[in-house]
């Protein structure tokens, strides 16, 4: 897959956008719902530091990793100005062992990574390793049921009809990425002893909108965000989103694999 990388500086020109302010603020509200106050917790690929400040202001105690050393100064100025702590590591989810030890959290997130990595199976079973006994496990990805639809939606039918089967797509910061289907993150999850809790969609109505429209305020955003909140809890729109959230529980008795040698 592409490296993030190569599309960080549009990510950062864009973090105000609409997608982007749907995206952050429809999976805060899940963790509200799903983590409780003051929870030890891992963000990796924590970037600009949205929701790793979010659980902060809830007192957990955050430990932030990403790989990239703009972001994470970018975070770590947000992080002073909120007056919350975290604890910022660079680092790639492979190199976890270098960077947190044997270390295992009550939380842990991984928003917007596997898309970008070749193995996202294998990612999986290095994220559950990383979660305590009885805690939780949240991640991200892209539908790959519903790739289709952001092009059928613009009305870019060639490009509708060749995702209908395709695995991976080209997206909006101009990197190839992958998609995966719900069926096979909670497979594994499940092979891994894990629960799933509850899954959601991220993005329904507004995943078509330009990259360069702005979120606004006021009233209206605030019918667009509730509006996207009920689609993303219910079927069938849920399943059209753009991304899926899938929260999975640790039994309280797990029997932790040790971290996988990176």
């Amino acid at each position: 897959m592409g490296e993030f990388s190569a599309g960080e500086d549009t990510w950062t020109e864009r973090l105000g956008n609409l997608r982007n302010t749907v995206r952050q603020e429809l999976i805060g509200r899940h963790l509200d719902d799903h983590v409780q106050d003051g929870a030890s917790a891992l963000d990796i690929g924590c970037g600009q530091g949205t929701q790793a400040i979010r659980l902060a202001r809830r007192g957990c105690s955050v430990t932030g990793v990403d790989p990239s050393e703009q972001l994470l100064a970018r975070c770590a100025a947000d992080v002073d100005v909120a007056g919350v702590a975290v604890d910022l590591r660079r680092g790639h989810l492979e190199d976890l062992d270098a960077v947190l030890g044997d270390r295992t959290f009550e939380v842990v997130c991984a928003h917007g990574v596997l898309m970008y990595l070749d193995d996202p199976m294998l990612a999986l079973d290095r994220l559950s390793d990383r979660v305590a006994p009885g805690g939780l496990l949240s991640v991200t990805f892209r539908n790959g049921d519903a790739l289709a639809f952001r092009p059928g939606m613009r009305g870019e039918w060639q490009a509708a009809v060749e995702a209908m089967d395709a695995t991976t797509y080209v997206n909006e910061l101009g990197v190839r990425a992958r998609a995966d289907r719900l069926d096979d993150v909670t497979e594994r999850l499940a092979r891994r002893g894990m629960s799933i809790e509850a899954w959601y969609g991220v993005r329904v109505f507004t995943d078509a909108a330009p990259g360069e429209e702005r979120a606004g305020s006021g009233p209206d955003l605030q019918w667009l965000l509730r509006a996207e909140q009920q689609a993303c809890a219910r079927d069938p729109y849920r399943r059209l989103a753009s991304q899926l959230h899938v929260l999975a529980r640790q039994p309280d008795h797990a029997q932790l694999h040790k971290p996988t040698a990176r």
